[in-house]
């Protein structure tokens, strides 16, 4: 056989294992999902919405968890919104090319890929220790806008960057000042990738559960956190807690919160979609 007829077969080879590993990877997915839904459909109603956590697996719910979910994903939005977007602006329309930014960039982009563990870890000693905040709401969203920053900071930049140089070359030409240009022509046109990398941001903090129980996120909560300085509980430590019950019904309690859990996920990420696709077709 030759060296072009060996590598064809190799070539087709591959494609085959591809294909095959990809059906595998979808059909194991479906029957999690398949098996979830099963187990937990029957178990959503308005009662285990509006439910406290309770030890009886039947009385148990998840209003506490999903309050405090909504707390965080509010907190970690207020505090990482303008700092990203911040940032971008500066690194993409201010700082000089040199090898400091380049450095910057670089770790910028290479922090959006470490574990969420070792941002609990850090929050744990800044936020909870050294600050002072203990367990409660702030420390949380202090530690997941940490998390979710590089993202907002990279998707910032690659909307702002897209925004055509002709948009600022007229702005500049008309006596706008650079600001008034940034504020007035490049937001405004970069603000469909700019959302949907938040929103993106956002999907990945509202899964997250290795660094608030780092932080101090308590598994059970029986009272609704009022203020940012009040002890939570989120949606996927709810579901950690129910899911190391020895008691049957808990199972059943975990399979619903996953299904809610990816229902809020997969509609972040619709809107992200949809936000994305409509920002495309406008410029375009």
């Amino acid at each position: 056989m030759t060296n072009s007829g060996r590598n064809r077969l190799i070539d087709r080879a591959f494609s085959v294992w591809g294909v095959v590993s990809t059906f595998i990877g979808i059909a194991l997915l479906l029957m999690f999902i398949g098996i979830i839904l099963y187990d937990g459909l029957g178990r959503i109603n308005w009662a285990f919405f509006t439910s406290l956590p309770s030890r009886f697996p039947e009385k148990a719910g998840i209003y506490t968890s999903m309050v405090g979910t909504l707390w965080i994903v509010v907190l970690t939005l207020i505090l990482s919104l303008p700092l990203g977007i911040s940032a971008a602006i500066y690194l993409e329309e201010y700082a000089k090319k040199g090898r400091f930014s380049n450095i910057l960039e670089i770790n910028i982009s290479n922090l959006a890929g470490v574990p969420s563990i070792i941002y609990g870890l850090l929050g744990l000693q800044i936020f909870s220790r050294t600050m002072g905040l203990g367990g409660n709401l702030l420390a949380g969203a202090f530690t997941l806008a940490l998390l979710v920053l590089p993202i907002i900071i990279v998707a910032t930049r690659e909307a702002i960057r897209a925004v055509p140089g002709s948009i600022k070359d007229a702005s500049y030409a008309l006596g706008a000042t650079k600001w008034q240009t940034i504020w007035l022509q490049v937001l405004p046109g970069a603000s469909g990738g700019i959302m949907t990398g938040v929103i993106l941001a956002l999907s990945r903090a509202v899964g997250e559960a290795a660094p608030l129980i780092v932080v101090g996120a308590l598994a059970y909560v029986p009272f609704v956190p009022a203020s940012p300085m009040d002890q939570y509980s989120v949606l996927p430590i709810q579901i950690f807690n129910w899911i190391s019950r020895p008691q049957a019904g808990f199972s059943t309690n975990a399979a619903a919160g996953i299904l809610i859990l990816l229902a809020i996920t997969l509609a972040m990420n619709l809107v992200a979609v949809y936000y994305r696709s409509r920002y495309q077709r406008k410029s375009n």
